[in-house]
């Protein structure tokens, strides 16, 4: 299907659509593209080889808390299988946390003012660089 971006979750909620591609998350993870609170990364890229931070800070996932991107984009260009496991992890636990938002929002009853706030939001985030 290839439908189902994280940033595209919520316009496709708000149209009634509840079905995306299952696979996105671990398929994206295992080819390097891991998706942050602050857009995706794309960990094979120089600029994280000496990058001590998380992964994403404000995630709580077992990949964050307790690998570096930089460790992450060693396994990556090593091939260990355990990267796409930590990818993986991440990439759903990330899923789940915008699932978490959306469903939280629609019982509140403040769904659109939920989408108007992502909207600001990627509005301000620059686009993922080339690798």
């Amino acid at each position: 299907m290839g439908v189902g971006m994280p940033e595209e979750l919520p316009q496709y909620v708000a149209r009634g659509v509840d079905m995306m591609d299952c696979v996105l998350p671990s398929r994206d993870a295992r080819n390097g593209r891991l998706y942050t609170s602050e857009g995706r990364v794309s960990i094979k890229q120089a600029q994280y080889k000496d990058d001590a931070s998380p992964l994403d800070p404000r995630c709580g996932c077992y990949t964050c808390r307790n690998f570096s991107r930089a460790y992450l984009r060693h396994l990556f260009l090593a091939g260990e299988i355990s990267y796409a496991t930590l990818g993986t992890l991440h990439n759903l636990r990330r899923y789940l946390d915008i699932m978490r938002g959306m469903r939280a929002a629609i019982i509140e009853g403040t769904f659109s003012q939920y989408l108007r706030g992502l909207s600001v939001a990627s509005e301000s985030q620059p686009p993922e660089t080339a690798p």
